[in-house]
């Protein structure tokens, strides 16, 4: 049996919370103020998951493209994810809710764009270069 004390990011109030944990299992959580808390330390304690934001190149431009993950990714995969989308090279246009990398790092998440890029170009989605292959992009995930 052991013990950790964390801080509750489920809610504003950020309870400290202490968990039980026996045999890699969640028994018990005390000092949560809300239902949120229980859940929270579940997760973090067993199988911690993070969103990521990061920014991507768009070709021709000085500033970058702000993205982020669909879904949160395992917190262990978060620098090899980082990696990957520093790597990308957008092509505009981009609208927000592009995926730009799908099943990243195969998490089975998509990078998606969060913002628009426009460009003069005729053709409608993003075009995206990774590790030197161009692969057509521009499928809506729905992610505002």
């Amino acid at each position: 049996m052991s013990e950790r004390v964390i801080t509750c990011v489920g809610c504003p109030m950020g309870c400290r919370l202490r968990v039980t944990l026996e045999g890699g299992r969640v028994t018990e959580v005390d000092g949560a103020g809300c239902g949120r808390g229980a859940v929270y330390a579940r997760q973090e304690c067993v199988c911690p998951v993070r969103m990521v934001s990061s920014l991507a190149r768009v070709r021709g431009r000085r500033a970058p493209l702000s993205v982020k993950t669909a879904r949160p990714i395992p917190k262990e995969a978060i620098f090899e994810v980082v990696r990957e989308i520093h790597g990308l090279c957008v092509t505009p246009p981009v609208r927000l809710g592009d995926v730009v990398i799908k099943d990243v790092c195969g998490t089975n998440v998509d990078v998606v764009a969060t913002m628009d890029v426009a460009s003069g170009c005729a053709h409608g989605g993003a075009f995206v270069e990774r590790q030197g292959q161009e692969l057509k992009g521009g499928r809506r995930s729905g992610i505002p």
